[in-house]
């Protein structure tokens, strides 16, 4: 006897399309690296700063949106590394670049193409990182950052450039010290050195400590109290970390073998 049921419907299948909530706010994170640019090149460099941590903020939005409302697409990925290539490797090296590496010409012609290139290398090597880290993502512990990430470095440069701009020293004056802070900066993105990245064992329900909390809320204070010194020496701590804490391995393993 034949069943009375009617076959139930397979369930409908999620097409692939463009996601508009997470994608809006990477639109607005390239939005904020893109105006960064624009107010480098006229002078307002704290604009300028402020312009990227904006992005930084808005690029841990965006990922942790997608995951919440369950819209991650391979397009929504590309489009994010896109958008980070201009709010966190372009927007840094030309913010640094008009505000003190343009100066170098003061030094002479070989100065001035020195100043430019270290620029330009800043950029390509944000590039290489965030190559390297989509090649990368299924096979690296969630725990950890090969290389200084990008919205970190580019933290580093703006927080720099927005300290001094705001004690009132010149980008002139400091030149070296913005072209070693640029180079560094490139070379740690591009370096194999780990970094901590505070997403923990990858696990969607891992819940954050009491005391990670009160930390928090004690950073955001002490930034809204000062925020580019407070956010100059956060980033400064955060990049040291990673090299500090490979020597101390180093170290620690030649002890074991003695």
């Amino acid at each position: 006897m034949e069943s009375t049921h009617a076959p139930s419907p397979p369930p409908p299948r999620r097409g692939r399309g463009i996601y508009l909530l997470p994608n809006l706010f990477t639109t607005g994170g390239l939005f904020a690296g893109f105006f960064a640019i624009i107010a480098a090149t006229q002078g307002r460099f704290d604009d300028a700063c402020i312009a990227i941590f904006i992005a930084a903020i808005l690029d841990g939005v965006d990922g942790r949106v997608a995951r919440l409302t369950n819209t991650q697409s391979e397009f929504g990925v590309q489009y994010d590394s896109l958008a980070d290539l201009v709010s966190f490797g372009l927007a840094p090296a030309l913010v640094m670049y008009h505000w003190s590496l343009v100066s170098m010409g003061i030094d002479g012609p070989t100065a001035r193409k020195v100043g430019w290139v270290v620029a330009f290398l800043y950029a390509a090597c944000a590039a290489l990182r965030l190559a390297r880290f989509n090649s990368q993502v299924a096979q690296v512990d969630k725990r950890w950052f090969i290389g200084l990430a990008s919205p970190a470095a580019a933290g580093l440069l703006a927080s720099l450039v927005w300290t001094c701009f705001k004690l009132g020293y010149d980008g002139v004056e400091l030149r070296y010290l913005a072209l070693a802070a640029t180079a560094v900066a490139a070379l740690l993105m591009v370096s194999r050195v780990r970094y901590f990245s505070f997403k923990g064992g990858g696990h969607r329900h891992d819940r954050m400590p009491f005391l990670a909390v009160v930390g928090v809320l004690a950073v955001l204070a002490a930034i809204a109290i000062n925020p580019p010194v407070v956010l100059l020496a956060a980033t400064l701590l955060y990049a040291s970390s990673g090299p500090l804490a490979a020597v101390w391995r180093r170290l620690r393993r030649q002890g074991d073998r003695s």
